[in-house]
């Protein structure tokens, strides 16, 4: 399997993913204060089921919690989609309740 590359595209505000070097998908964004709002996420048909919408999802979430300064508003059914399947992920959602487990 080749190799799936994302980079942030901020002036574009997108991510971007790139497979062999070329464009085959990308999470649309928009910026607010407090949030970032997922909008569309997009794999080109002849690339799904390579997990590419999974690598931009997961990469775009983890860059969002690595820079600490926003929650997420997943307004895209497949970003929204995926955050469900990952738990570890719902801490960003904006709304969503904060966890009251203690260690």
């Amino acid at each position: 399997m080749a190799d799936i590359e994302i980079v942030k595209d901020a002036d574009a505000h997108r991510y971007v993913a790139t497979l062999d070097g070329e464009r085959v998908g990308f999470a649309q964004y928009q910026l607010t204060d407090e949030l970032v709002v997922f909008t569309h996420t997009e794999v080109e048909d002849r690339c799904e089921g390579l997990g590419i919408g999974s690598a931009l999802a997961r990469f775009a979430l983890d860059d969002v919690r690595a820079d600490g300064s926003r929650r997420v508003l997943p307004l895209c059914p497949f970003i929204k989609g995926w955050i469900g399947h990952h738990p570890d992920y719902r801490d960003l959602v904006y709304g969503a309740p904060l966890s009251t487990a203690k260690d």
